[in-house]
């Protein structure tokens, strides 16, 4: 068969084509990635002045180094990440700090910061507000001595947030909480280590949280899940907490006086408090010396009307429990007395109504072993009543709600 000249030419088209592509221009260089900011002179200076100057998809990236800041960052820009050589190589120390406002402040979308450590600030660690879409990955921060009154409230601290992803994230030292999410909705918590805070891990006020994989060691509680009244959002609920290590809780409490975690007795794994729909299962608990799970009221006055003080639907099971009980402290440790000196592993204030309202079914769901112990106090109702306590340890009866399901955020990739 006779073929065309075209017929002909397309093969070799293809095969220059094809010796074209894999050319490279001798000597050319491989498109450089974001450059190292200065350590020399004023680094405070020069990283906030990288901050400001920022454009959404630019990263701006930190030399390894201990470098002392006099005062707070903040970022405001979308899509921003703010990356370092690591979380023990760069390191923003604010021993110096002028100011008692946290070390950094992001109040934009879509931010990343990774792999630093901040140290010693005034106020908090790292504060993000109305950061949509916001991650936390492979930071530090910390307060360096022992635990102390005076050390900033909230180690990492989003808030009034959606999508928030928190993970290998390690806090020591917060006199409020190491690792808070405050006023937000569609929260991952996971893989992070939370030590020697009043409250290692704290979901307050927020709706849809995963907290699963991290170590919460030596802090005055372990995982805290609240609703508080008169916030501008309430009514906190579908809290999974699973495959964590709640472990020897048992720091003194160091929270300033009149803050809300000072109560927190020092001791205590997990405490839910006046929340809904909120799942504990498959986590190792030892040797928290008040109990191993809180679960009870909100017992100040409050005026806020549509805020509900009881936990209800909340369910524990298949966790497993070891040590722990053996010496409660500060508001556990009369209730304790009264009944023969320690605690078991799960205990339950028992209040079932408030401001005079008619007792409801709280719906309460111990689906433990049947060794594991379980106290309810039998409060009943807050101003308690001495006289009419009734503490028991029959577990009630309860219909499980629905396990809430799992969270995903738009910027977890993995």
């Amino acid at each position: 068969m006779k073929l065309s000249h075209a017929a002909l030419a397309a093969p070799l088209f293809l095969l220059l084509a094809a010796c074209a592509e894999k050319v490279e221009t001798p000597g050319a260089a491989a498109p450089a990635g974001p450059v190292p900011l200065s350590a020399e002179g004023d680094f405070g200076a020069t990283l906030q002045g990288a901050l400001i100057a920022a454009k959404p998809g630019d990263t701006v990236l930190m030399p390894a180094g201990t470098f002392a800041l006099s005062d707070s960052l903040s970022l405001d820009v979308n899509g921003v990440t703010l990356r370092g050589a690591g979380q023990d190589k760069t390191i923003l120390d604010f021993a110096q700090q002028s100011g008692a406002g946290e070390g950094l402040l992001v109040t934009s979308d879509d931010v990343t910061l990774m792999d630093f450590a901040v140290r010693d600030t005034k106020g908090d660690g790292i504060k993000s507000k109305g950061a949509d879409r916001i991650t936390y990955r492979y930071l530090t921060v910390e307060w360096s001595g022992e635990p102390d009154e005076t050390n900033g409230a909230y180690g990492v601290y989003p808030v009034e947030s959606k999508d928030v992803l928190v993970e290998n994230v390690t806090v020591r030292g917060a006199s409020d909480a190491g690792i808070y999410v405050g006023q937000s909705s569609n929260i991952i918590v996971r893989n992070s280590i939370a030590e020697f805070n009043v409250a290692g891990i704290e979901i307050e006020n927020s709706t849809g949280a995963d907290v699963y994989g991290n170590i919460t060691r030596n802090n005055t509680g372990g995982i805290l899940v609240f609703d508080l009244p008169n916030l501008p959002v309430s009514g906190g609920n579908s809290t999974r907490i699973y495959a964590n290590q709640i472990v020897a809780n048992n720091t003194g409490n160091f929270a300033p006086a009149g803050n809300i975690v000072a109560g927190v007795p020092s001791g205590t794994g997990v405490i839910i408090m006046a929340n809904r729909n909120v799942h504990v299962f498959d986590n190792t608990f030892e040797s928290n010396r008040s109990a191993q799970v809180m679960i009870n009221a909100y017992i100040q006055p409050f005026t806020d009307d549509e805020y509900n003080p009881l936990p209800r639907d909340i369910v524990l099971r298949d966790n497993r429990y070891s040590g722990g009980g053996t010496d409660p402290q500060g508001m556990m440790a009369p209730l304790a007395a009264a009944v023969g000196g320690t605690l078991p592993p799960i205990v339950w204030d028992g209040v079932t109504s408030w401001q005079g309202a008619e007792a409801v079914d709280v719906n309460l769901t111990i689906g433990e072993a049947g060794d594991v112990g379980f106290l309810n106090l039998g409060v009943g109702a807050y101003p308690m009543d001495a006289a009419k306590i009734k503490p028991s340890a029959e577990r009630p009866a309860s219909t499980p709600p629905m396990e809430p399901a799992a969270i995903t955020v738009p910027q977890d990739k993995g």
